[in-house]
């Protein structure tokens, strides 16, 4: 489905088995999904001014630029953008208050009820 209506969320996950996985738990739940495996393919499609996005999905643990400097980028380029962090130790990370955060493992009604909360 791609229709002007439907949310488009950029997933930027290293583990191309589990970004496969959020990709498809998202676009099965009617949701636009544009992937990337890092940060560097991340500030490409942040910078294209004619792509859409209204949330940004990302794994903390990148390498090259962890999630966390992703997201302070990706503020800069577009400052209202939803952020949402997923992570193993989604209990102790610290994150902006305006920022949000899902822990790994996390079911596909969790990864649903989250990403609807938040584009609400």
């Amino acid at each position: 489905m791609s229709s002007a209506n439907t949310p488009v969320i950029l997933i930027v996950e290293d583990d191309a088995i589990v970004r496969m996985l959020i990709v498809d738990v998202l676009e099965e739940l009617d949701f636009q999904v544009l992937e990337v495996e890092g940060s560097e393919k991340a500030l490409e499609k942040l910078k294209n001014v004619n792509q859409h996005i209204d949330l940004m999905m990302t794994d903390v643990g990148l390498p090259v630029m962890d999630g966390r400097k992703l997201a302070t980028l990706a503020r800069t380029i577009r400052p209202n953008l939803p952020i949402l962090f997923a992570s193993g130790y989604a209990e102790s990370l610290e994150v902006p208050a305006d920022m949000h955060v899902i822990g790994k493992p996390f079911s596909i009604d969790q990864l649903r009820d989250k990403v609807n909360s938040i584009l609400g």
